[in-house]
């Protein structure tokens, strides 16, 4: 391989790991923002019960 089309191959290759990056950051994000909207969801819950 040339030095060219080695710098290239490594170009291809660290676009490729930052797409994967962004696609993990993205699920772990939903994720996250999932677990949170439920525990609110189960925290309004018992709070608006001890209210009744």
């Amino acid at each position: 391989m040339t030095d060219t089309a080695n710098k290239q191959r490594n170009r291809d290759i660290a676009r490729n790991e930052e797409a994967k990056q962004v696609t993990g950051s993205v699920r772990v994000s939903a994720w996250a923002i999932a677990v949170a909207v439920i525990i609110g969801g189960i925290l309004f819950t018992l709070g608006w019960l001890s209210l009744r």
